[in-house]
This record gives C-alpha cells, structure tokens and sequence, in this order.
C-alpha cells in the first residue's frame, strides 16, 4: 500500500521583522489541521525555522492531491489572519493568490512530497532552511547520495554499491535531466556546481535495488517564488526529505555533510552569500544580519500511517564545531559590505534597487574613446 509524505511550507508573517514565527499564528495553522483534517491525512506535524511554519502531513492520496493541498493553504491562510489581525511584517507574503485553485505548485508555498511503499521500519528526515534558496541542497545531498568519503555506504553497503538516479532541474529554462551515479558523477558536478541555475529535485533507487525497487528517496522543494510572483517577494527558504537505512543513508551519513559550514546564496535581503549553519529550535531565529542561512532537521519514523518524532537532530553537540565555523565565516564575509562574493552577482540581486540605479545612470555612461583603452578591453582572457 502506497503512502505520501507532504510538507509544506510557508512564510506568512514574522515578528519583528524576518525573524522568527510568531506562536499564536502557529497555533492558527495547527488548529485548522487538527479540526480540518478528518478522512484527509493520517497523522501531520508543525514545525518551523527563522519565519517558516512547516507542515509534515501523511495519507494515502498520492503526490499532488488538490485535497491535501487545499488543507496547508486554508491551514496558512487561518494564519495569515492573526498575522494581520497582530500586524506581523510581511503577513501572509508567500500566499501569492487570493484563492485556492486546485494545486499549491505556483501559489507561493514550498512543496516536497514523496510517494512511498513503506518498510518495517521507515526512518527519513525532513530538512528545512531559512534565508537560502533550492541549491543550497545541491552539496549535501549529493554529499549523502554521491559521495563515498561521505557516505561509507556506498562501497561497503551491497544495497547501495550500485549508487542512485539524480533528477535534476533546469529552473530557468523549465527542463530536468536524470543523470544516474557514479557513472555520470562528472555530468552531474558540472551542473550542480552552477546552484543559482541546476537544484536537485529528486533521487532515486535504481531499477536493480534490492531493497527499493526504483522509489522515489530524496525530495527538495524548488519553488522560485521570484519567478512566480514577476518580482522579488521573498527568497525560496526551501525544505527537503530524505528516506534512510536499508540500502539508503544511515542516520548519520545524511547528516554529515553539515558537520562543517559552507557557503549558500540568500542572506539578508536575499542578495548575499553566508555560511549555512545547522541548528536546532532552540537556535532558529534569524537575527545576525537576518541570518546567517540556517538549517534544522528533525527525524521521524513511519508505521501506519502515524509519525513518531521528532528527534531534533542538530540539537547536538556533535554540530557545535560547524556552528562556530559557520560565525567565524560570517564575520570574514561581511567585513566585505556590498563588494562581491559577498553581495551576489547583478543577475541574482533581489531586494535592490540595482536595475533602477543603472536606467538612472544609463544617459550618464559616455563611449570610451581611447582605442588603446577599447583593445585592452577587448583582449580574450
């Protein structure tokens, strides 16, 4: 019997500024689930980063349901309400439309879902990011599906030696690519390298898996919310599932690749580059320069349909060496203001008002006449 793994994830206000949910807005989002879900889903958790409100739900309706989407956009809309009602900053931001239509995909919210045939036991891990954007997943996962100094599994485990099949998004241009490890491991490198442009969207066992015969294993939300809304409205924050044990990653392999700090797009304004640090709740809020990037993960096991957990994972002392690196990172790259790599590229700025300063300028620039000048531009490095 087939069953789904949702969560959804949104914005919609924070206190004071981008910094942390306000309780009683998510107090509105779990009461709607809890008096609204009866017959729709089997179990569900609330959760939350920086000013994220997270919601974990399972049931037997597959990928895509408009039911259990409509129940996360009425849970967030009820939000939305106190939100307003207490005048939170950026109440109801990621509720892009004003009514429900049919699939939460291109309304603002993140969505990951998995359609799974549950094990004995089915252990996974729902990652969630604050002040970051899709390919900020690109290194980990590949770190825990990839990588075998990472992830031992990979050479010593006969049900992972035959390695996974990355899907992989294109997200300016609308196209995906499904590039199988190790034997296309470069191809993928290549791309996921570029993480403003190739996210990971899903991984996969392949067909030849004992134990998960071609199942859906990994899942990160990809919503570009820039590109929905036709301007900036706040950066993506996304989420991402990740199954474990049994031919896939222990426990431990997929935490791993955050045991030590590296640097992801979307802090402050979502125009800069910082180091990502993985907390636990106690640690969520969004504070030093709106940030810097963070990321939680809390693990659960399945049976029945009912969740056990969550174990906060990076509640941990274990992760304390990567939450110092990730400050003395922060305190390095900011001393760079707004000079590059710290600020993004002038494609990537968000929050700005770069394109309105160069129309501004634009009558200003001259022609440089010097020819020596326009030759030393023009020689090919």
């Amino acid at each position: 019997m087939k069953v789904t793994i949702s969560h959804i994830k949104a914005d919609i206000g924070s206190l004071p500024g981008h910094t942390t949910v306000y309780q009683p807005v998510v107090d509105a989002v779990d009461g709607y689930i809890k008096n609204n879900s009866s017959g729709l889903i089997s179990d569900y958790r609330i959760s939350h980063i920086g000013d994220d409100i997270q919601i974990t739900m399972v049931h037997k309706k597959g990928t895509d349901n408009p039911e259990i989407h409509e129940l996360a956009w009425n849970a967030f809309k009820a939000g939305t309400e106190i939100a307003k009602k207490v005048g939170l900053y950026g109440a109801g931001q990621d509720l892009l439309k004003d009514a429900f239509s049919g699939n939460i995909k291109g309304m603002g919210p993140g969505v990951a879902e998995l359609e799974i045939t549950p094990r004995k036991a089915e252990p996974f891990i729902v990652y969630m990011m604050d002040k970051t954007e899709p390919g900020a997943f690109n290194y980990p996962i590949y770190k825990m599906f990839g990588d075998p100094f990472n992830t031992p599994g990979l050479v010593i485990d006969p049900n992972m030696h035959m390695g996974f099949r990355f899907e992989v998004w294109d997200i300016y241009n609308g196209k995906k690519v499904y590039l199988s490890l190790p034997e296309d491991t470069y191809d993928l490198l290549a791309l996921i390298g570029s993480k403003g442009k190739y996210v990971i969207k899903r991984v996969f066992t392949k067909k030849e898996h004992e134990k998960l015969p071609d199942e859906n294993v990994a899942v990160i939300t990809t919503d570009k919310l820039s590109f929905i809304a036709g301007e900036y409205v706040g950066k993506d924050d996304p989420a991402g599932i990740v199954r474990l044990q049994s031919g896939l990653p222990a426990e431990g392999e997929a935490v791993e690749p955050f045991a030590n700090s590296y640097l992801v797009s979307g802090w402050m304004r979502g125009s800069f580059n910082g180091p990502m640090m993985p907390v636990g709740e106690r640690d969520s809020k969004m504070v030093r320069f709106d940030g810097p990037p963070k990321v939680r993960a809390l693990g659960f096991t399945l049976k029945d349909g009912k969740l056990n957990g969550p174990v906060d994972l990076f509640d941990d002392v274990g992760f304390d060496f990567a939450r110092n690196e990730a400050l003395q990172m922060a305190n390095y790259i900011r001393r760079m203001g707004v000079f590059e790599p710290h600020r993004l590229p002038d494609e990537d700025m968000e929050y700005t008002a770069l394109p309105r300063i160069l129309e501004k300028l634009a009558p200003k620039f001259e022609r440089i006449e010097d020819k020596g000048a326009q030759s030393e531009m023009k020689v090919e490095r």
